[in-house]
């Protein structure tokens, strides 16, 4: 009997031939001798091993032909595990992953249907449902939801009422660290060989504070000391003298934002300066951010520094550039999670 013809056998004999192939492989054959033997491929026989060792004889029974008159999950089994899929990550559900791959939506559907899905039949079911699979965003298990929720419904509204009732001008502050051994973007290389690029043996670095509005207004300072209340105050106070409006800064919740020095010299100008806080470990609400990408990616990651000097000095040329592009600032706010911020 030839394992070549076994689709023309009843499905008895091919189960009869699959045990006979695999328990001469128990008995000491290899693969190749065993697939010389009964006339086949080694890949057969050791696909039939695999299935064998996975599942025991179970794994050798005979199975259906022809595609199944039945899905495999149904209508309600499936907006079941679309839902879970769509709020929760793997590891909030008792799953040993991370990130919502083939593998764990089928662990999580065998945990909770009861059913061993290939990760080629996942697939399609996540094609059919509308995903595809991305990189994801970070969020930090320390934010509140409740929070976020609460400042993008109730509170930055009532901010930006009381902005236009006085008049005043809404800006969204940030800090960044440049680095010089930050690097972004490709480059060409031979395939097989990781192209190298030359960079300084030391490394050294400065920062960057910013503030941007909806309308495209940009100010920014590039420093090199430590990010201290002195430096904040000092930035303040060259915001409030460039602005002809009151100026509503809006800011995270850095030590130095909150800090009791920049707390009193807030007070101290309060007729022409409010500080705003984000709610906690919410950077994706800050449009500042989006400024912050782009000044890595295109001043530092691809131009590469020798000194400190010539960072501090790629930096300033490319904010004041920035600066004067209003609607390349005002891109900043198009982003989802800050399109809130863009009226």
């Amino acid at each position: 009997m030839e394992m070549k013809d076994a689709r023309s056998l009843s499905s008895e004999a091919q189960e009869a031939l699959r045990k006979r192939a695999v328990q001469a492989v128990l008995e000491g054959r290899t693969h190749q001798e065993t697939a010389q033997l009964f006339g086949g491929a080694r890949g057969t026989v050791t696909r039939w091993m695999g299935l064998y060792r996975k599942q025991g004889e179970v794994g050798l029974d005979p199975r259906s032909k022809g595609r199944s008159l039945h899905p495999a999950l149904g209508e309600e089994e499936a907006a079941m595990v679309l839902e879970l899929v769509s709020r929760h990550s793997p590891d909030q559900l008792g799953l040993p992953f991370f990130l919502w791959t083939r593998e764990a939506v089928g662990e999580l559907i065998k945990r909770r249907l009861g059913l061993a899905l290939s990760q080629w039949t996942v697939g399609r079911h996540l094609k059919r449902w509308g995903f595809t699979p991305q990189k994801p965003a970070r969020r930090a298990y320390e934010q509140n939801p409740a929070a976020v929720r609460r400042w993008l419904l109730e509170e930055y509204p009532q901010v930006q009422k009381q902005a236009k009732e006085e008049g005043a001008e809404i800006h969204w502050g940030d800090e960044m660290g440049a680095r010089s051994d930050h690097q972004a973007g490709r480059t060409w290389g031979r395939k097989g060989k990781t192209p190298v690029v030359a960079a300084p043996g030391k490394r050294f670095r400065c920062n960057v504070i910013s503030a941007v509005t909806n309308r495209g207004v940009l100010r920014f300072r590039v420093f090199e000391e430590r990010f201290t209340s002195a430096v904040f105050i000092d930035f303040l106070r060259r915001l409030i003298r460039s602005r002809d409006r009151k100026v509503y800064l809006i800011v995270d919740r850095h030590p130095v934002h909150v800090a009791e020095a920049v707390a009193e010299w807030v007070e101290w100008h309060k007729e022409r300066i409010r500080l705003i806080h984000l709610p906690a470990y919410s950077p994706e609400l800050n449009p500042g951010e989006y400024l912050n990408q782009d000044v890595k990616t295109n001043a530092v990651g691809r131009w590469r520094a020798r000194t400190k000097g010539q960072l501090m000095r790629n930096l300033r040329s490319y904010l004041r550039s920035t600066q004067k592009c209003p609607d390349v600032v005002q891109r900043f706010f198009h982003a989802r999670p800050v399109r809130y911020a863009a009226v």
